[in-house]
C-alpha cells in the first residue's frame, strides 16, 4: 500500500510533492540552488551558414557549444565583437550576422574547442 499525498486543495491551490505545503509556501524548492542546464552532446562545436528564412540574408550558426545559457552569451558577445557584426543566441544556438566562419573556426579552436566547418 502506498502512501497518497495531496496534489492540489482548493483551499490553497497546487501543493509542493515533496513537503506538502502550497507551493507559495514552499521552502525545500527555494533552498536548492538552481542548476544551470548544459546541453550533451559530442563535444564537437559545428560552425555553418544558413540563409534559409532570412530573405537570402546569411548568417553564421555556432552549435555544440557545451555551455550553460549565461556562458553562451557571454562567448556569443565575444564572437560577435571579434567579428564586428550583430547577432544573437536563440536556443542554444549562437547566431551572427554574414559569413564569419572561417574567423570563427580560428576563434573557438583558440579558445580550446573542436571545431568543425559544418555544410558547404
Amino acid at each position: 500500500m502506498t502512501a497518497s499525498r495531496i496534489v492540489y486543495s482548493t483551499d490553497q491551490g497546487r501543493r509542493c510533492p515533496e513537503c506538502g505545503r502550497a507551493v507559495a509556501d514552499c521552502r525545500c524548492r527555494r533552498s536548492k540552488p538552481a542548476v544551470a542546464a548544459v546541453p550533451a552532446g559530442d563535444g564537437i562545436v559545428r560552425v555553418g551558414r544558413e540563409t534559409k528564412g532570412r530573405k537570402g540574408k546569411g548568417v553564421t550558426i555556432v552549435r555544440g557549444v557545451p555551455l550553460g545559457a549565461e556562458a553562451l552569451a557571454d562567448l556569443a558577445t565575444r564572437l560577435k565583437k571579434r567579428c564586428g557584426s550583430g547577432g544573437t543566441v536563440d536556443a542554444g544556438v549562437i547566431e551572427i550576422q554574414g559569413d564569419h566562419r572561417d574567423l570563427l573556426v580560428e576563434e573557438l579552436g583558440k579558445l580550446g574547442y573542436t571545431v568543425r566547418r559544418a555544410g558547404g
